[in-house]
Formats: structure tokens, C-alpha cells, sequence
């Protein structure tokens, strides 16, 4: 009877973490600060198309919607079967383009701004997606992914708690509860914290199968890539040593990041080794965008009452600033 209590408690005990660690209501100034640094970024990374609209989304760009179309469609079949979705696929008028586009920009803004949150959240994840998924195979990289993974996470919570023209919105009408602890917000973070986890596992998994980065180089290559270099870092060839280092230390880092970073003691060292890393891809190989995309996602494992402490300050007086006192 002693064992078959001690499971039963051990199961239940289990369950309870379980579903604190999912469900448990948190603050959401977290999600929020989230939200506004990754809508402005969705913001900026899609008003960059506009510079030639035309030949980066419209049917007869660079890469045609029929060639997709012919990309997507098996061989023998009469019609397209697509594997993705896009809106832009069915836009074949110019001012149409532009109109959609114009509203994706809205949209992005209010996302950034925090104004219509909810609402802004589920449509960038709609619109994110069909921008990847237009400029797919022909420009899609990791901060088209960034994009997506953090719209869509966005939509789960109440982004739009804290940090946002809603909330002032909220304060000017009286209520009070507007940041108050979320089972959703928690989750909304959860997501994300997991979803890094897998994203850096399988990059170290593959980077350990690379044969640069067994051999210790793979920095060097990439700093010393004309193609993305900003920053001439060729001194490191002298260096041979830092250069294995620095290459041994990356995988070691995504490899274990999924075990580290739940730790209180080395969560810090997991987060600034993401900060050199990450800082590292936006200073010296041009990839500013995507290295910001990548750390603002790491800010999920900053916890509320920190993140309160370096906002609240700032959003108070712009608060204030805006007759919201």
C-alpha cells in the first residue's frame, strides 16, 4: 500500500507542476514588452518591401506566383495542390497589392503601438505568414521565422496589457485590472521559452554534424564571408585558438541550452552567452534584424517583476506624457 501511495502522490504532485507550469496566472509585463519590440521589428522588416513592391510580391516579380505555382503542383496533376498559403497568391492587380500591403503596415504598427492588441496579433500572424511564404523559396530566412514564431504566440495572450495605447485606453476609463496576472500571458510565454529550446537544440544537432564545426572553424568562415561581413574581423586568423573556442562554445551552447536555461543559477550565463551570439550575428555579419528578432524571443525567460523594473519608469512619464495620469 506504501508504494502504491507514494506513486499516487507522486503523480498528482507531477500534475500540479505540470499545470503551474502552463497555467499558473503570471504578469504580463513580460508578453508586453515582447510585443512591442517584435512589432516593431514586423513592422520595419515588412516596410522594407515597399522599396520595389512590385518585383519583391507582385505576380510577375522575381520570383512569379506561376512559377509557385508550378513549384507546388505534382507531377501528372491537373491543378496546383499548394503546400503553404499566401494571400498574395491570388492578387494579381497592382493597386490591390498595394492596398493589402498598406493594411499589413496598419497592422504591424498597431501590433507595435499595442493599440487593438488582440485583434493586431491574430491578423500580423495571418499576414507574417503570407509574406514568408510569397518571398518562399526565393528569401526566406530565420527572421521571416523569428516573425511568425512570435506573432503566433503573441495571439495567445494579453500582449496588449502593459506598454500599449490600450492600457492607457484602459487607465483613462477607470479600470484597474488591465495588468493584472494571466494563465495566458503564461502560456503565451511558456510557448515561446519551449520553442527556442527546440530551435536551438536542432541547430546544435546540426551544427555538430558539420565538418567546420568539428574541426573548430565555422567561425572564422562566417566572419571572414565578404558576402555578410560588416565588420572586417580577419584579425582572427592569427587567433586560431579563440576562433576553436568560439566555435566549440556555440554548440556547446545550443546543444545544451535547453537544459541550462531552466536553471536559476546558470539561466544568466545561458542569456548573455544569447546576447554575445545573437549581438555577435547583428554587429559583425550584417544580420542586425535577425540577431534583434532572436534576443527579443530570449526575453521570454526574463521574469515580469525585472522586466517591470527597467520598463515601468519609461512607460510612466510617456504615459503621463499622453494625459494618461
Amino acid at each position: 500500500m506504501g508504494i502504491v501511495s507514494d506513486t499516487r502522490n507522486y503523480i498528482a504532485e507531477t500534475w500540479r507542476a505540470w499545470n503551474h507550469f502552463w497555467f499558473a496566472p503570471a504578469d504580463p509585463a513580460t508578453l508586453s514588452l515582447i510585443r512591442l519590440l517584435a512589432g516593431s521589428l514586423m513592422f520595419y522588416t515588412h516596410l522594407v518591401w515597399t522599396l520595389d513592391l512590385q518585383a519583391f510580391l507582385g505576380p510577375e516579380g522575381w520570383l512569379p506566383v506561376e512559377y509557385l505555382r508550378n513549384l507546388h503542383t505534382p507531377v501528372g496533376a491537373s491543378s496546383p495542390q499548394w503546400s503553404v498559403w499566401s494571400i498574395f497568391f491570388w492578387i494579381d492587380q497592382p493597386w490591390l497589392l498595394w492596398c493589402i500591403h498598406i493594411f499589413a503596415l496598419l497592422v504591424f504598427l498597431c501590433l507595435m503601438l499595442g493599440l487593438f492588441s488582440r485583434t493586431a496579433a491574430l491578423l500580423g500572424f495571418v499576414l507574417a505568414v503570407s509574406y514568408a511564404h510569397r518571398i518562399s523559396p526565393g528569401a526566406f530566412f530565420g527572421l521571416d521565422k523569428v516573425n511568425c514564431m512570435l506573432a503566433l504566440y503573441l495571439m495567445l495572450g494579453p500582449c496588449g496589457a502593459r506598454y500599449s495605447l490600450d492600457s492607457i485606453r484602459r487607465l483613462r476609463r477607470g479600470e484597474t485590472t488591465s495588468g493584472s496576472p494571466s494563465s495566458s500571458a503564461n502560456l503565451a510565454v511558456r510557448m515561446i521559452q519551449l520553442h527556442l529550446c527546440i530551435i536551438y537544440l536542432f541547430s546544435g544537432l546540426a551544427k555538430h554534424m558539420g565538418e567546420n564545426w568539428q574541426a573548430g572553424t565555422a567561425v572564422w568562415w562566417a566572419v571572414s564571408n565578404l558576402e555578410y561581413q560588416s565588420i572586417n574581423m580577419t584579425w582572427l586568423a592569427d587567433w586560431p585558438m579563440l576562433v576553436a573556442l568560439a566555435t566549440h562554445a556555440t554548440v556547446f551552447w545550443e546543444l545544451f541550452y535547453c537544459c541550462l536555461v531552466w536553471n536559476r543559477f546558470t539561466r544568466p550565463w545561458v542569456l548573455w552567452m544569447a546576447v554575445a551570439i545573437h549581438g555577435g550575428i547583428a554587429l559583425f555579419m550584417g544580420m542586425i534584424t535577425f540577431g534583434l528578432g532572436m534576443l527579443y524571443a530570449n526575453l521570454s525567460f526574463i521574469k515580469p517583476a525585472t522586466v517591470r523594473r527597467w520598463v515601468d519608469p519609461l512607460a510612466g512619464r510617456i504615459a503621463l506624457m499622453l494625459g494618461a495620469g
